[in-house]
């Protein structure tokens, strides 16, 4: 399964429009958004044009909320999340609270998040741990998000 991963989109409109037509053109398989949206306009642009499944986690600067649940029919939720996707346990957050001990438990596969705008992936104790950095640009000046492949284990980092 191949999973786009990106966090902290701030309502930057043009990356976000940019990310959609990458994702779209490699047959991305679902997109996971690690929070820091802002706006529900954001999300409506994101999954007005994503043509793969969806799941976000809110961030820190989420603030309208009920705008943002209400937009996306309830497909983003408070963090962390865990899900099983693609036969793998995943912890989805957007501030790297307990990353570390989460991945030394031994309990996932994979340990997702986002709010440091810095790229992170490593490994801790055999759990992958992504951060895909950030998709707005703003802090860093890099417009980044990962593509995960499920079946080889293998993440790729790209700049939009």
């Amino acid at each position: 399964m191949k999973i786009a991963i990106v966090s902290d989109s701030h309502d930057n409109l043009e990356k976000i429009k940019r990310f959609t037509e990458i994702v779209n053109k490699e047959s991305v398989d679902l997109v996971i958004h690690c929070g820091d949206f802002v706006s529900p306009f954001s999300i409506k642009l994101l999954l007005s044009e994503l043509k793969c499944d969806f799941y976000g986690v809110f961030g820190n600067n989420d603030g309208e909320i009920a705008g943002l649940i209400s937009v996306s029919g309830g497909l983003i939720e408070k963090p962390p999340a865990l899900k099983v996707i693609d036969n793998k346990k995943f912890a989805i957050m957007h501030e790297p609270l307990f990353v570390e001990s989460l991945a030394k438990s031994g309990d996932f596969d994979y340990i997702l998040y986002g709010h440091t705008h810095e790229i992170d992936t490593r490994v801790i104790n055999g759990c992958q741990v992504i951060n895909p950095g950030e998709l707005c640009g703003y802090l860093t000046g890099k417009s980044t998000f990962a593509i995960l492949d499920t079946l080889q284990n293998v993440i790729e980092v790209r700049e939009v």
